[in-house]
């Protein structure tokens, strides 16, 4: 069996799409020449017509493309349903990278059935509810962040907030309010809109934040997901 045939039966047994992450860690790589599979498998999936790219570090198989697409509820040439998955999936993999830093991870109620590849979010994170760790006017607000890890204290010690296509700055007006906690706040998007970020963050009403407040584009995001699971791993075997 070649290289791309590998490849192309672990995503079928995977129900015919998988994350780099998951083929590195399904396939068995002791009969490949190289000593970079990892980068062999990336090659395969980017440069053959077998494979199609859903999201960055998410490809799927060609001829899986309707009942994998249906799997996740993308509908094709339909910007809902590409915006609501492509949020919920960055979503997942910041709350399973605080899972791995072992910190506790909670997301808003009304995203909590959204979907990381096959699992609802509600089941990745370990907080059912926000803990109660300040005044309720500001937990009210709190509430609403895409994703917060929190310490062994439950006092939150990151804030993210994923914006594919809504307005920065409401995501920016959160931080403000929560600027008080010891705790990080990350703008993860597309890099194209670092821009809007940077002028945002020029803004005078922002100054007491600039400091804490920063800008994480997806491919870095991904890159870290797949970094950190694959020492993740490492350390199970």
């Amino acid at each position: 069996m070649t290289q791309k045939q590998q490849v192309i039966e672990t995503m079928k047994n995977n129900g015919g799409y998988a994350t780099f992450q998951q083929l590195n860690c399904m396939i068995n790589f002791n009969a490949w020449k190289t000593k970079t599979p990892q980068a062999s498998v990336r090659r395969i999936v980017q440069e053959n017509d077998e494979f199609f790219r859903i999201k960055p570090g998410l490809w799927a198989l060609t001829d899986f493309k309707k009942e994998v697409l249906r799997k996740f509820d993308i509908r094709e040439n339909n910007k809902d349903s590409e915006d609501a998955f492509t949020h919920s999936y960055y979503q997942g993999m910041i709350v399973e990278l605080g899972n791995m830093h072992n910190f506790s991870t909670y997301v808003p109620n009304q995203d909590k059935n959204r979907l990381f590849l096959e699992k609802r979010l509600f089941e990745i994170t370990t907080e059912t509810e926000l803990p109660p760790f300040t005044y309720e006017s500001i937990t009210r607000r709190a509430k609403t962040v895409d994703v917060i890890w929190f310490n062994e204290r439950k006092m939150p010690c990151r804030f993210y907030e994923v914006e594919h296509s809504t307005n920065i700055s409401n995501s920016l007006d959160k931080f403000y309010e929560l600027q008080d906690f010891r705790a990080d706040f990350y703008i993860v998007a597309d890099e194209s809109r670092r821009r809007q970020f940077d002028s945002l963050m020029e803004r005078s009403m922002y100054s007491q934040i600039v400091k804490y407040v920063k800008f994480f584009n997806y491919d870095n995001l991904v890159l870290q997901y797949e970094r950190e699971s694959f020492l993740a791993g490492m350390d199970r075997i």
